[in-house]
């Protein structure tokens, strides 16, 4: 069996090649961990495009979940904790030295399966709701790819901090999902004009913020789709690169904001990450967050993911069990 899926050079999904990998002994602040799940985010396909260019080769994924196997000094962690991190490259792999500065600890209650399904994105949706744009009672918040990874966990958590959230998707099973999730409006992209449908549903005003993942296809739908003042959250880019845009833009829009923001720059210190990770953790305990799991695949079968994820084919989250 397979030990990691590597990159020796980058390109497709078919350059992901299955692997026996090496690991050595945990050094001082690093944990030895045995992978159950290792989450499939899209950021793990620019890596492996060479869009954000790595060091050749390397082992993919940034998210996942396990149990420590061996600690190193000073970590605060002991053999048997069951542990879950984001941003440690190399988790496509059933065994992981991990930076104890990254990891956090799982609650009982809450499934390493579960865990990993949460960490990177449950991240990018508390950071995108908590920090970038900080949603309040009365907001209007757009959401792109509503039933998507990321989409699912944002609809719930804007709908919790008093929103009224409109959504986006392509499909009818898609537009199902983002309503149970708790989506006031759905808004099917492949038939209407988003940005037509959101004035209108705004009484001509827009909303105050729209979270975008999609890039290149939607952007200039979102800076449409704005309030005067208005934020745009472009937090990835699944259909493409956005094209530079001229600030003059956002002035004529009605002196927007355009952010670009990252998970790294939102969990600089291990207490920010604590405390995301605890606030999503919790509400997944008290079952106000739902984290849909929409596909496992072997480790092996990390290019199966990769063609599934890019192919718009999927919902929810994906993850490889070794």
């Amino acid at each position: 069996m397979p030990t990691a899926v590597q990159v020796t050079k980058t390109g497709g999904p078919e350059v992901l090649e299955a692997a026996e990998v090496d690991v050595a002994a945990p050094q001082a602040g690093e944990l030895l961990v045995d992978v159950a799940a290792a989450g499939v985010n899209y950021i793990d396909t620019y890596q492996r495009q060479g869009i954000y260019p790595i060091d050749l080769p390397f082992v993919l994924g940034l998210e996942g979940a396990g149990t420590v196997v061996e600690a190193g000094e000073g970590t605060g962690f002991a053999p048997g904790d069951r542990v879950a991190w984001q941003g440690s490259l190399g988790s496509y792999a059933a065994r992981k030295l991990v930076p104890a500065s990254v990891a956090v600890k799982v609650p009982e209650g809450v499934s390493l399966e579960t865990a990993a399904a949460t960490m990177l994105q449950g991240m990018t949706a508390h950071y995108l709701v908590a920090s970038t744009f900080e949603v309040k009672p009365g907001h209007d918040v757009l959401v792109h790819a509503a039933a998507g990874g990321v989409g699912l966990l944002l609809v719930q958590l804007a709908k919790a901090r008093g929103a009224r959230v409109i959504g986006t998707v392509s499909t009818e099973e898609k537009e199902k999902l983002a309503r149970e999730a708790g989506a006031d409006e759905v808004i099917r992209y492949d038939r209407d004009d988003f940005t037509k449908v959101t004035r209108e549903l705004t009484n001509g005003e827009g909303v105050d913020v729209v979270y975008d993942g999609v890039g290149k296809d939607t952007v200039d739908g979102s800076l449409a789709s704005l309030k005067v003042r208005g934020l745009l959250a472009l937090f990835g880019a699944s259909s493409g690169p956005v094209p530079p845009i001229d600030p003059q833009r956002l002035n004529s829009g009605g002196s927007l904001y355009l952010t670009r923001p990252t998970s790294v720059h939102y969990t600089r210190t291990h207490e920010e990450i604590d405390w995301r990770s605890k606030e999503l953790f919790d509400a997944v305990l008290a079952g106000d967050l739902t984290v849909r799991i929409g596909g496992k695949y072997p480790l092996a079968d990390a290019r199966k993911a990769h063609e599934d994820l890019q192919g718009r084919r999927t919902t929810g989250k994906l993850l490889l069990i070794p």
